[in-house]
């Protein structure tokens, strides 16, 4: 067994077991603990004794809430180079896990929000449980559903994967599963639970098949029943530019390979780290918790095609590589 403050990894029963050691702050990923497990998969993929790797939380309230954004909201402030290194590496472990060869089993009971659903859905098996609560919220930061989500999100069933990047919806274990995002769900006395989104999946196809954020606030609108006009109220107080930035980037992603997907969400990353809204929703949301950011654009029609689309510009030598 090797051990870290932050990150214990050991080997039981044939299996490789990885223990996110930061309870305090729900398990959010550290730029350390993302190297430290890097080269702990390839090694267990190398190694014949280790049949699978099992990825939990400590403590009773979290997965992995998520990267650890305070860090990089402070090194972005500070000029500092965080804003590249964590992405980069947190995209590679991403990959790391889409490619693994043996079981890779996330025990996602609990929080698992961001960067805590890179680490758990590119894997063979997510087992939900009573304590499952799973978002992609990063659009309520002025940010965008990276980590992989312009390859997982756009494959979910109907149009699902736009509903949750949009809104950074909440789902239970039951959600969970009816989306795909988990594999298994350990058994209580509330497995029978009816999915709330499988009630709504009409609503949301035909809603989110809209062609623009204007027309899906406008569709939801119509909808005349108060689930979708509380589904138009979260959109609108999220960051306008994460907003249409996302819809093109599901757009996009739907015909992308995983590499592809990561290459271009790596671009998105350092267009994001480099403007406005994501210091400003960490702001409000997480340092000052006044919940009133102010966001840059103010409003979806100030958010033209073409700042839209340089979100997605290459990065020259910059861009990021698997070898």
């Amino acid at each position: 067994m090797s051990e870290t403050e932050e990150i214990i990894f050991e080997v039981k029963r044939g299996a490789g077991f990885i223990t996110l050691n930061r309870p305090e702050a729900l398990n959010a990923l550290t730029l350390e603990m993302i190297r430290a497990m890097i080269p702990q998969l390839a090694a267990w993929q190398e190694d014949p004794s280790v049949k699978a790797v099992v990825i939990q939380g400590a403590g009773d309230r979290a997965f992995c809430a998520g990267g650890d954004v305070r860090a990089v909201w402070e090194a972005g402030r500070a000029g500092e180079s965080l804003t590249a290194e964590f992405f980069h590496e947190e995209y590679r472990l991403n990959r790391m896990v889409h490619t693994f060869a043996k079981p890779y089993v996330a025990l996602i009971d609990g929080i698992t929000m961001g960067g805590g659903v890179g680490i758990s859905v590119h894997g063979s098996h997510r087992v939900a449980g009573d304590r499952t609560m799973l978002a992609m919220p990063e659009v309520g930061i002025g940010l965008f559903p990276d980590v992989g989500g312009s390859y997982f999100l756009p494959r979910l069933p109907g149009r699902l994967g736009l509903f949750l990047a949009l809104t950074g919806w909440r789902l239970k274990a039951a959600d969970a599963l009816y989306c795909g995002l988990a594999t298994d769900y350990v058994p209580s006395d509330r497995m029978g639970d009816l999915s709330d989104l499988a009630q709504h999946q009409e609503v949301i196809d035909h809603c989110f098949s809209s062609r623009s954020i204007e027309s899906i606030l406008a569709t939801l609108e119509e909808a005349g029943d108060d689930w979708a006009s509380k589904v138009a109220g979260i959109i609108k107080k999220h960051s306008p530019t994460s907003l249409k930035v996302t819809f093109a980037q599901l757009e996009k992603g739907a015909t992308l390979d995983f590499d592809q997907a990561m290459i271009q969400e790596y671009r998105m990353s350092q267009a994001f780290m480099a403007g406005d809204d994501f210091y400003e929703g960490i702001r409000a949301v997480l340092m000052d918790k006044d919940q009133q950011p102010k966001w840059s654009p103010g409003d979806l029609a100030s958010v033209t095609p073409e700042l839209v689309e340089s979100y997605f510009r290459p990065l020259g030598e910059r861009d990021l590589t698997f070898t």
